[in-house]
């Protein structure tokens, strides 16, 4: 029998066979079983260590490196520690991820835009470029970026020159680098207080503008104070800003501010490749807004690109926003791609200090840390940004 009657014609079913008794029941078996795993993994690797006699723990980061990375962003040699060599793949993670994002945004944005237009050959234009790039592997086109187009770049001696100072070789990307003196950071304030003033304005616009219908040329005026605040700022500290063009010296250039073929390579490939599902992502988004929308605000008075940047683009962001998330996702964790070409990203250095040291599950959880931190918190930036976005109702 599984379930009984009481004195008072109640019935009661035996434990085992209540649902919520059974659920918490095998809740509990599964966190013991996978407790159990967790141990026997532990138990494993610490007996594997101790068979090859490699000490677990985190003093090899102030061991010296003894390697040098090309072009770190930030202070390193090679009598650096193994920490320096770490940090020093984990700034360019980052800055290629930025610069990736930033690129492949615009990039997509234009061509998503571009396969709806009403003109034959730039919707064909978007449509080849999303079909070419989106359907070949994107360690393809790093490969194709690097090997084909500017390994076999000339050398410093004939290297392109586009403009004063500015030179495109097998060498990389090679530019003048400002060098700012002393009363420099007059105009660093006056960037920051065009930043802050403008964020300060584009709020008031958009009360305004839910308020009364006006608008306000928030991005005239941004402009005129990013950019006035810093030059009123260079001139009142009498311009302490020279300039360290490169130069050819030898085989090679020197000074200046040199960008590394395997980060051009890296950048490009991201850009147009992450950019192709971008365009997707908006060209979606704009379908899914009704085409009344459109209609209504030409009867208005709105010219098309008005219309689309007022109108459409507000309303189709709710769509664009969640898969834009999962793409920025993915360019940050592809970037781990660049040791196919020697960029001396977080993968690549820290393979380099895993060969030296064999502390293999220090810099395994180095990685999966640094990734997953950057996952989710690009994924709260872009909630925020989305619950922003949304459409409020009045």
């Amino acid at each position: 029998m599984t379930a009984t009657v009481d004195a008072s014609g109640h019935v009661k079913v035996a434990f085992w066979n209540n649902p919520k008794v059974r659920s918490i029941a095998f809740q509990i078996l599964l966190v013991l079983i996978l407790a159990v795993l967790f141990y026997e993994i532990v138990v494993n690797t610490t007996n594997n260590l101790k068979s090859r006699n490699i000490a677990s723990g985190w003093e090899f980061l102030n061991r010296t490196a003894g390697f040098d990375i090309i072009q770190p962003p930030i202070d390193y040699s090679s009598a650096s520690n193994y920490g320096r060599a770490l940090l020093v793949g984990f700034t360019n993670t980052i800055i290629l991820s930025i610069f990736g994002i930033f690129f492949a945004t615009i990039l997509g944005f234009t061509m998503g835009v571009a396969r709806l237009s009403r003109n034959w050959l730039i919707s064909r234009i978007g449509t080849l470029y999303v079909e070419i790039f989106r359907n070949v592997p994107l360690l393809f086109w790093i490969f194709f970026f690097y090997s084909a187009i500017l390994q076999p770049l000339p050398g410093p001696k004939q290297a392109l020159n586009f403009m004063d100072g500015v030179f495109l070789s097998n060498r990389g990307l090679m530019m003048p680098r400002p060098v700012f003196g002393e009363g420099a950071w007059i105009a660093l304030a006056g960037l920051l207080i065009g930043i802050a003033a403008t964020i300060a304005i584009a709020r008031w616009s958009k009360a305004r503008q839910l308020a009364t219908g006006q608008m306000f040329p928030v991005l005239r005026t941004a402009l005129a104070l990013i950019i006035g605040l810093p030059l009123l700022g260079f001139i009142a500290a009498g311009f302490p800003l020279t300039w360290d063009v490169p130069e050819i010296k030898g085989f090679n250039f020197a000074g200046g501010l040199q960008i590394i073929p395997e980060f051009i390579a890296m950048l490009v490939a991201l850009s147009v490749y992450t950019g192709t599902f971008i365009a997707e992502a908006v060209r979606a988004g704009i379908q899914a807004i009704s085409h009344g929308q459109t209609e209504a605000s030409y009867a208005l008075g709105l010219r098309p690109g008005k219309a689309l940047r007022l109108v459409v683009i507000p309303q189709a962001m709710r769509v664009i926003i969640p898969p834009l998330t999962s793409t920025y996702l993915s360019l940050t964790k592809n970037s781990s791609l660049s040791i196919a070409i020697g960029f001396p990203d977080l993968v690549a250095t820290g393979g380099t200090v895993l060969n030296q040291t064999g502390q293999a599950i220090e810099i395994v959880g180095v990685w999966m840390a640094v990734y997953l931190s950057l996952s989710l918190l690009t994924s709260l930036l872009m909630n925020w940004f989305n619950a922003r976005m949304k459409l409020v109702e009045r």
